[in-house]
């Protein structure tokens, strides 16, 4: 009975659009309500537990550095650096919004941040230049999406958290696939651009990359520093993200001159805002696990799969179907914390490392946030454009369709995530 009543009340307050945190909160306490057996205050002592861990103060410190480097003024020298390098391609200015991500994704760990960062500049300047409104938000929906993937990623922090799993190596994991990801974008968005007729934005310059190499190049100081530092092993994903914010506060108050003592206050206050959030759902998904794992949930769900099947290749498209269902309905954080457990359960029969296993369930998540009604990256780019979620859906179905070609290459081809995994030590 307290398994039905977990699982069908948290369906019925997603249904009714009850903000994530709450709905799962509200539906653990049900379950500890009709259990009868704890406390209400281990309602209390799981939410601060479940926050309570080295590894997940490594998210608000990573959320906190791509709000100072905004406010810092970087985000238009890496948009000059990127149009250097790729503006010269047919539709320059929508493979400069993918490229611009895939920087931005260096700095913040969070999709909605680099949507929302680079969308602010790029998508005005693509309508400004006669590209159509809702491709020009598709585009930088897609191109947000990467900003879990290519490292630091808060998804990939909190799977390491929930499974053990060395946080570096996840890290390391995520480059390849985020590159071919962001390629695969900028070759979908060059083809439309053909197709429509928008042009190239500048002329290939060895120079000009040269000039706006260097300008932008303390900009991208801070995925050198979170990376190099990680890679050889001089600090962890938590020390990397300490190390990350004081940098980027020096370069803003310092070097570009952007941010002012008086800012300070404003910045700090953004920045717990928007890390609260986070981590409220967090601990309150905590909660749900917990009762989860008493009724044993995670392994009824995994037996169900493997009763199914015991292909590895059959297991891992299942999980992968599961994982891309969640992303639509569920919010990524949430989507880890409820899913994981089941996921993680099945290791054994799946044949592959948990270290690639994060990857793929990360890269899931990443293209849940393309799809209504959750998708956090649409609902930004919407905002920024103008162009109803409707609209924008149809025209991100290309982009979803090579996202998927690019997940399968990701679940079946080891070698993508784990040779650069492997150089890193656990």
């Amino acid at each position: 009975m307290t398994t039905e009543i977990l699982i069908f009340s948290l369906l019925f307050l997603f249904a009714i659009n009850t903000p994530i945190a709450i709905a799962i909160g509200v539906a653990s306490i049900l379950a500890i309500l009709i259990q009868g057996d704890f406390a209400m205050m281990m309602v209390v002592q799981r939410m601060f537990s479940g926050t309570d861990s080295f590894h997940l103060m490594a998210v608000p410190l990573f959320m906190f550095t791509g709000t100072i480097m905004e406010a810092g003024g970087i985000s238009q020298r890496i948009i000059d650096f990127a149009n250097s390098l790729v503006g010269w391609l047919p539709g320059g200015l929508a493979a400069v919004t993918i490229v611009s991500a895939m920087f931005f994704a260096g700095i913040s760990g969070s999709a909605a941040a680099d949507a929302a960062a680079v969308g602010a500049i790029l998508i005005p300047a693509m309508k400004k230049s006669g590209y159509e409104s809702d491709f020009a938000a598709a585009v930088q929906a897609s191109g947000g999406s990467i900003g879990v993937i290519i490292p630091p990623s808060i998804p990939m922090i909190i799977f390491g958290f929930l499974t053990g799993a060395s946080i570096g190596q996840l890290f390391a994991a995520g480059i390849l696939p985020g590159v071919l990801i962001g390629l695969s974008l900028i070759g979908v968005a060059t083809y439309i651009s053909v197709n429509k007729g928008y042009a190239a934005t500048t002329s290939f310059s060895i120079k000009e990359v040269w000039r706006t190499f260097k300008r932008s190049l303390l900009a991208m100081g801070a995925p050198i520093i979170i990376l190099g530092g990680i890679l050889f092993g001089i600090f962890t994903a938590t020390e990397s993200a300490a190390v990350a914010v004081v940098y980027a506060l020096v370069v803003g108050m310092v070097v570009y001159r952007k941010i002012k003592v008086k800012d300070l206050f404003h910045l700090f206050r953004n920045g717990a805002i928007t890390s609260s959030i986070v981590m409220f759902i967090i601990a309150t998904a905590s909660v749900f696990s917990w009762i989860a794992a008493i009724e044993d949930i995670p392994a009824h769900l995994a037996g169900t799969l493997l009763n199914m099947t015991q292909n590895p290749i059959i297991l891992l498209l299942l999980i992968n179907m599961v994982l891309l269902i969640a992303g639509t309905f569920v919010e990524t954080t949430a989507s880890l914390i409820l899913l994981v457990p089941m996921i993680t359960a099945m290791l054994p029969s799946l044949g592959i490392d948990i270290i690639q296993l994060g990857v793929i369930v990360v890269v899931n998540l990443a293209i849940g946030m393309l799809t209504p009604p959750m998708g956090i990256c649409l609902i930004v780019s919407c905002s920024i454009s103008g162009d109803s979620l409707t609209a924008i859906s149809k025209r991100i179905m290309p982009f979803l369709g090579v996202l998927i070609i690019d997940l399968l290459i990701i679940t079946f081809y080891s070698p993508l995530t784990m040779w650069m995994a492997k150089l890193v030590a656990k």
